[in-house]
């Protein structure tokens, strides 16, 4: 197991396995509130994703067996796809789906994310299993820790302007 790496900002990312790479993160807000915004689109279009990149597809079928799918746009125009299928969604505790990147012929990752409350905050717990260690040591080499320590630090902004009497 690799010692866990911070950002600034909490995110803490591990390496418990040959396999799998942990992102955990505690956001300031109930855990009903930050399962929907990683399950609406119009929430995930407002914090998905590094500064200076933007979801321009967000199609989300938020049922076991439902497909979901986004697509980056950052700095030069350059685009990143994603796409993947829900397994198991058990609002508000609990998401598991596939990843696939588009250009990726190596196989799905599993991601499992659990949200877990306590005294009004929700940790954040992201598990992704990649097919084999050199995927996962081939994702540790590309600036995926920044732009989700920084996709993080856009959701923390979007919970905070959000009224805590409503769901957003």
């Amino acid at each position: 197991m690799t010692p866990p790496r911070h950002d600034a900002e909490g995110l803490s990312v591990t390496a418990p396995s040959d396999t799998e790479l942990v992102l955990s993160r505690t956001f300031s807000a109930p855990r009903a509130l930050v399962f929907e915004a990683f399950t609406r689109p119009e929430l995930l279009r407002r914090w998905h994703g590094a500064r200076g990149w933007h979801l321009v597809v967000c199609e989300v079928d938020l049922r076991p067996g439902g497909a979901w799918r986004f697509v980056s746009r950052g700095p030069g125009g350059a685009e990143l796809g994603q796409s993947g299928v829900y397994l198991e969604v058990e609002a508000p505790g609990r998401l598991v789906q596939t990843e696939t990147h588009d250009g990726w012929d190596v196989g799905a990752a599993l991601v499992t994310t659990v949200f877990d409350e306590g005294e009004g905050r929700t940790a954040m717990t992201a598990t992704v299993r990649y097919p084999s260690r050199e995927i996962r040591d081939s994702v540790l080499r590309t600036p995926m820790e920044r732009g989700a320590g920084e996709a993080y630090d856009r959701l923390a902004e979007l919970l905070a302007e959000t009224p805590r009497t409503e769901t957003p």
